[in-house]
This record gives C-alpha cells, sequence and structure tokens, in this order.
C-alpha cells in the first residue's frame, strides 16, 4: 500500500457517540431522524430492521447509511422506502457523506400530514431531518489501530509493557507459555515507531510482527 494510501487510513475520524432521535414537521408531516453508529452493513440493517419494528405504523421509514471511514465512497446504502425515487435515501446519504462523520446511519420515519410537499420539498424534508439532527448529535474520535503479534521472554514483558503505553497499544491477549505470546493493537500511525523501540529496548530479541497495511 502506497504512503498516501496507509496515511488515509490511519488518519482519527468522527462517529456518532451515542445514538439520537430528532423530530421535525413540515406541513403536518413529521418526520422523525433517529441516528446511530453502525461500523457494518449488518449492524445498519439491524438498527433500520429496529425503526420499522418501532414505527410500523409509519408512511415511511427511509435510510441512509455509511459503515465505514467517511471518505470510503463504497460502504454505503440508502433507501426511499416507497417515496418517489430520488426524494429521501438520496439526500440523507449527501448530507451524511458532507458531515465528516463516519460508521453512521439515518432512519427518517415520516408520518404523512396530509399535504403534498413535491419532489423538491420532500427532498429538503428529509434532508434537513437528517442535518438538523446531526447538528446536536454528540460524536467522539476514532483512532485506527491494527494488530501486532509478538512473542517474548518474561523477563522482558514489563518493558514491552511500558512500551506498549507509551505508544498507545492495547494488549488484546496474552498466551502464557514457554514464552509470551501477545496480541496488541496499536495505532496505525504508531505501529512503526512502536515495534522499533521493542526491538531495540529487547537488543533485537524480540522482532514484532506488523500488520501488512
Amino acid at each position: 500500500m502506497s504512503e498516501t494510501n496507509i496515511t488515509a487510513k490511519a488518519t482519527p475520524y468522527l462517529v456518532p457517540a451515542e445514538p439520537l432521535v430528532f423530530e421535525t414537521e413540515v406541513l403536518r408531516s413529521r418526520f422523525i431522524c433517529a441516528i446511530a453508529r453502525c461500523n457494518s452493513a449488518e449492524s445498519a440493517k439491524a438498527f433500520i430492521d429496529s425503526k420499522r419494528q418501532q414505527f410500523p405504523d409509519a408512511s415511511h421509514n427511509c435510510y441512509a447509511f455509511m459503515h465505514s471511514r467517511p471518505e470510503i465512497s463504497t460502504a454505503y446504502g440508502f433507501s426511499d422506502d416507497g417515496e418517489p425515487t430520488g426524494c429521501a435515501g438520496k439526500p440523507m446519504l449527501a448530507v451524511l457523506q458532507g458531515s465528516d462523520i463516519g460508521e453512521i446511519c439515518a432512519v427518517v420515519t415520516r408520518y404523512f400530514g396530509g399535504t403534498k410537499l413535491g419532489t423538491g420539498g420532500m427532498q429538503r424534508a428529509y434532508a434537513n431531518a437528517v442535518r438538523q439532527a446531526i447538528n446536536v448529535l454528540a460524536t467522539e474520535l476514532v483512532i485506527p489501530s491494527d494488530t501486532v503479534t509478538l512473542q517474548c521472554d518474561y523477563g522482558q514483558l514489563k518493558d514491552i509493557e511500558h512500551v506498549l503505553i507509551a505508544f498507545d497499544g492495547e494488549i488484546l491477549s496474552k498466551d502464557y507459555g514457554v514464552n509470551i505470546s501477545l496480541s496488541v493493537a496499536i495505532p496505525i500511525s504508531a505501529i512503526d515507531a512502536c515495534c522499533q523501540r521493542i526491538v531495540e529496548i529487547t537488543a533485537g530479541r524480540v522482532i514484532p510482527n506488523k500488520p501488512l497495511l
């Protein structure tokens, strides 16, 4: 992978910190926007299904989601759920794509109020429902990490743990045998420096197995 792609993969990004529900009204039609963090197409589908079950009597449950980093253009989905084509899911997705928030799913539940909004009116109503919800959405920063494995002697463990702490690494598992096998999550941007420091502090006796970035 090129250095540019590695840098992009390592760049932190925002995700929803907690679920949110925000309601707007347009010409007596209710638009209930529910947002949650979804890091896969499957988790997005589960969230969408939960809203369909919660609002089974609604006129429509339209949705849009992006289940990866915000700049990944292929990890998305959307649906108009019976509204005229292009009037709901696509404008909702456009708002998500412009938010710089990743791993996000939005479901807008509409209860028809008796007045037709027209094509442009619907596009604005669905997009605005998502936009207003995002304006009050709490977010948190994700620092991408990857897994490194290594084996060390018992006497080397304490020094290696100190190195991992210094580079914000997290031990995922320890397997105690003749040696200790570690599986460690390290921020992608720090993997090279962290592994080099482990090599140095163990005088070359421990060589971490780095992922292929």
